[in-house]
């Protein structure tokens, strides 16, 4: 059956001699002090796309973001231009400016292959109001940049789901496309839920515990999900959801979380999807700095920082017998090497399955590749936040004003 088509990429336009304003999500740790890129994984990822756009002659422009208002890695993109260069392997010339006189005359001086990065978006205030595609396209952001540019590309997965000028005003102004990064994850996931292959497995953990439980009721509801096996924050809210006694220290912490009413709603999963739903029967706690693995019907005043090492058997077989794993989150504090044991076991597991394995992005990614397994995965997403919205059912603003930009213009 041949599949929908949900976008436009890069295929479907000429771009030589065309300006291309493209948007990528190379937002990167930054030493507040000296202002170094301690990381260039981003860069490299959105490589790919932009080394493309300039090798078949567009006038290629940049637009990207780097942190957020009030932190203290909130800066420009001058450096960021500097080692996107090395990425790209072509010089990436840099503009302080978004769409003043001066930005403007850059985008206009430019020649086929070169490339310009724009200034950080987020200096500009309307970023940050999260509105729909049409209201996005009426910001003067949009306005001062459309009349200069022939095509859109939104290649930045890992903001997709974010509604904010940047990544969905333009496709209301000229044609739009999905870029490389964008078309992959898309593909891959659409694919995977699509098309999931049985068993499926679900390994949810992390510290955001609402998205989580959004996913588990999600995939269950759906019957995309055999089991899923919870770990991290998530299992613990499961645990106190089942009645067993997490004691005050762990059942304060998840109050300060706001999460005391996702009690209620594990609750209702657990009575909905009973032993689909696999919570740990033992957890380790932190006894004055050190490790302790105790049953969970026997929990001490301390605080839950891993699943405990028998759990870890149980959640490993099933991992080991899935054609289908997805794993988003850490299974506790992996910081710390007393509490890292869950978070490598479930990674060591995804990696000998001989199941197909998405990983989503953020820390479960970072572990899975410092531990050396990055290569024995089949995907590990850009994206935590996109990923972990998509696997729950919603849709991403991004990815819907590329749709409605390719029925717009292809109408047209």
């Amino acid at each position: 059956m041949e599949s929908i088509k949900r976008f436009n990429t890069i295929d479907d336009f000429d771009v030589t001699d065309k300006t291309v304003l493209i948007r990528v999500d190379i937002n990167a740790p930054v030493d507040p002090n000296s202002g170094i890129i301690l990381d260039d994984t981003r860069m490299k990822l959105h490589a790919e796309t932009i080394k493309e756009l300039s090798m078949k002659g567009a006038k290629t422009v940049v637009l990207a973001h780097q942190s957020r208002p009030g932190k203290n890695d909130f800066t420009t993109l001058e450096q960021h231009a500097l080692v996107l260069s090395k990425a790209v392997g072509l010089e990436v010339k840099y503009v302080d400016s978004l769409f003043s006189s001066k930005a403007r005359e850059a985008i206009l001086a430019l020649e086929p292959g070169q490339i310009l990065l724009l200034e950080n978006a987020r200096f500009f205030s309307e970023e940050s109001l999260k509105r729909p595609a049409e209201e996005q396209a009426n910001s003067i952001l949009v306005k001062k940049l459309s009349p200069l540019v022939d095509l859109f590309i939104n290649d930045a997965f890992a903001a997709a789901h974010r509604s904010q000028t940047s990544l969905v005003g333009f496709t209301r102004t000229v044609p739009s496309a999905a870029g490389r990064v964008m078309e992959k994850e898309l593909n891959v996931m659409y694919s995977a839920l699509e098309n999931v292959k049985k068993p499926c497995v679900f390994v949810l953990g992390g510290m955001k515990a609402d998205d989580s439980i959004m996913v588990t009721e999600n995939v269950l509801d759906n019957g995309t999900a055999d089991y899923v096996l919870v770990t991290g924050l998530v299992a613990n809210i499961f645990i106190w959801a089942a009645g067993y006694d997490i004691k005050s220290k762990n059942k304060n912490f998840i109050i300060s979380r706001g999460y005391r009413e996702m009690v209620d709603k594990c609750e209702d999963l657990l009575e909905r999807f009973g032993d689909k739903i696999i919570y740990p029967h033992d957890v380790a706690v932190d006894v004055l700095g050190d490790r302790a693995d105790v049953p969970i019907d026997n929990i001490p005043d301390a605080s839950i920082f891993d699943i405990g090492r028998k759990s870890l058997v149980d959640y490993a077989r099933l991992i080991r017998s899935a054609k289908t794993i997805f794993a988003n989150g850490p299974a506790g504090v992996f910081e710390d090497p007393k509490f890292a044991i869950g978070t490598e076991d479930v990674i060591n597991a995804i990696a000998s399955s001989e199941g197909y394995s998405i990983i989503g992005g953020g820390h479960i990614a970072a572990a899975t590749v410092s531990m050396g397994y990055g290569n024995q995965m089949d995907h590990i997403s850009s994206g935590g936040g996109a990923s972990i919205n998509l696997l729950a059912g919603k849709k991403l603003p991004a990815v819907e004003a590329l749709t409605d930009s390719m029925n717009l213009f292809n109408k047209e």
